[in-house]
């Protein structure tokens, strides 16, 4: 409830009756601003459709300067906010906000914040394949180690960058190239799901597969890379910029491995 009781204020400061109102350029609301706030609430409630019939009569179409007061200064206490005249009092204000009561007020924050949770995780999910279309560019640009792709999803200072691009430098210092004609490299992205759901940290899982052919430059010589994974992406909020900080990959550095 502390949360809807935080919104509700936030929401009051931005309605339009408000912010063109004087209470608008004013930073820090006194008794006076109060009282015109009442006012505001009360012109509103006095026109509104929810407040016709026996609404009126049942929670009343005023609140009082000291109640709003109250209201904005006091911090939550469940004892306090919880009483009923005080929840009459938050209903009144969800009306002049233009909702039909207090409790639709809760649906449509609990309604909103599911629906950007669900953009959350598209983002996220959005993230794994652009990384891995990313890298498929990254090889079709070998022997040119071109690891500015990463830039924009991929913290610079990340163990993970550092970790791949030793990888990959190897492979290009062999004048490795991806051969992609007849799409013979090709790869698949399936079955991302996150793991952990924190403020400024995901993990994601996916199942990736990867049908790769390198030739070197002057011998001919070809080496595959043909395999089905499990991945996992540590993505952290830095600012309010979210990228991939690590992954884990069974099979990082296997191609290296091979040529040794």
């Amino acid at each position: 409830m502390k949360t809807i009781y935080n919104s509700i204020r936030e929401e009051v400061i931005k309605h339009s009756k408000v912010k063109n109102s004087v209470l608008g350029n004013v930073g820090e609301w006194k008794r006076s601003h109060y009282i015109i706030l009442s006012e505001i609430i009360k012109d509103e409630l006095s026109e509104s459709e929810e407040m016709k019939g026996g609404k009126k009569f049942e929670i009343g179409n005023t609140i009082s300067h000291v109640t709003l007061q109250r209201f904005f200064e006091n911090d939550y206490q469940d004892k306090t906010h919880n009483d009923l005249r005080f929840l009459k009092t938050l209903d009144k204000i969800c009306i002049f906000l233009g909702y039909k009561d207090l409790n639709a007020y809760i649906q449509f924050v609990k309604e909103k914040k599911q629906e950007n949770s669900a953009d959350d995780q598209e983002f996220l999910k959005q993230m794994v394949y652009d990384y891995c279309s990313t890298v498929f560019e990254f090889y079709k640009n070998f022997p040119n180690h071109k690891t500015e792709l990463f830039k924009p999803l991929v913290f610079d200072d990340s163990p993970f960058l550092e970790r791949a691009s030793q990888f990959s430098r190897e492979l290009c210092e062999r004048d490795f190239q991806l051969v992609t004609k007849n799409n013979r490299s090709n790869f698949e992205v399936f079955d991302i799901h996150i793991v952990t759901d924190e403020p400024d940290k995901k993990i994601l899982e996916s199942q990736e597969f990867w049908n790769l052919l390198f030739k070197v430059g002057e011998t001919g010589e070809e080496h595959f890379v043909n395999q089905l994974n499990t991945q996992i992406y540590f993505i952290k909020k830095i600012g309010n910029t979210w990228k991939i900080w690590d992954n884990y990959n069974p099979d990082a550095g296997r191609l290296n491995k091979i040529i040794e």
